[in-house]
């Protein structure tokens, strides 16, 4: 009975879905496919997907959305910088593992990412009463202290995938294991769906980049400086 009443919700959400959404997702999509595969047209495909989930969002007026998106972009725009930068001996950053304060420095970020986004809608829709009361989760808990979390916790990965760190991975499957319930919650059964499928990707890619850095280590070479090592995949896929 629960799995009919999921479909028949599932099939409602993709009937009310507008093009510019289902383009969005189709971009959005690519764009962890090409993270999993190393590849830079994640940046780009990812922008798409960003540009137009913020035109979706002016007409109903979803302010806080919007700057979270634009976020999406700025650091999207960021990673295709770097991506495209090249370390010494002219040689394009590898894939590599946080060092230890690197790891603590990610985790501080998602606080400070977190606090920054709860400001942010505070300001913008503080007298919306309907928005700021609306929208409990399990147990009493606002789903706007779990949205902002979970973007906390992809701005962050982001950043990782940026500088190529291996545990961007874990950032953004931590925030899909959150997010697949939540919109789910809101009756959100498409875009659960669509986090569920980033879930198996963001496993993939996590299990992929460890085999390139694994293959790193063997190269002749290895012993340099982790910024001095040519990674397997070293040449920029057009």
């Amino acid at each position: 009975m629960l799995l009919t009443s999921f479909f028949e919700t599932f099939m409602e959400n993709v009937q009310n879905t507008s093009l510019l959404e289902i383009i969005a997702v189709i971009f959005g999509l690519l764009s962890v496919w090409y993270a999993k595969k190393a590849n830079i047209l994640v940046y780009p495909t990812g922008i798409v997907s960003v540009i137009i989930y913020v035109y979706i969002l002016i007409e109903p007026q979803l302010y806080a959305d919007m700057g979270i998106n634009f976020f999406y972009f700025l650091m999207s725009v960021y990673g295709w910088y770097k991506w495209t930068r090249k370390g010494p001996n002219n040689k394009v950053i590898p894939i590599r593992w946080n060092s230890v304060r690197q790891q603590w420095l990610g985790v501080m970020a998602v606080f400070v990412f977190f606090f920054l986004i709860l400001g942010l809608i505070y300001l913008f829709k503080r007298h919306d009463y309907d928005y700021m009361a609306s929208d409990v989760y399990i147990e009493g808990l606002k789903l706007l202290y779990v949205d902002s979390f979970t973007t906390a916790i992809f701005l962050v990965g982001m950043l990782f995938m940026a500088l190529k760190r291996i545990e961007n991975w874990i950032y953004w499957i931590i925030g899909d294991v959150i997010s697949v319930p939540l919109y789910f919650e809101k009756n959100m059964v498409f875009t659960s769906f669509q986090y569920f499928v980033f879930l198996g990707i963001a496993i993939a890619g996590l299990m992929a980049w460890i085999k390139i850095y694994k293959q790193s280590q063997e190269q002749p070479g290895a012993d340099k400086q982790p910024d001095e090592r040519m990674p397997v995949e070293h040449i920029i896929e057009k």
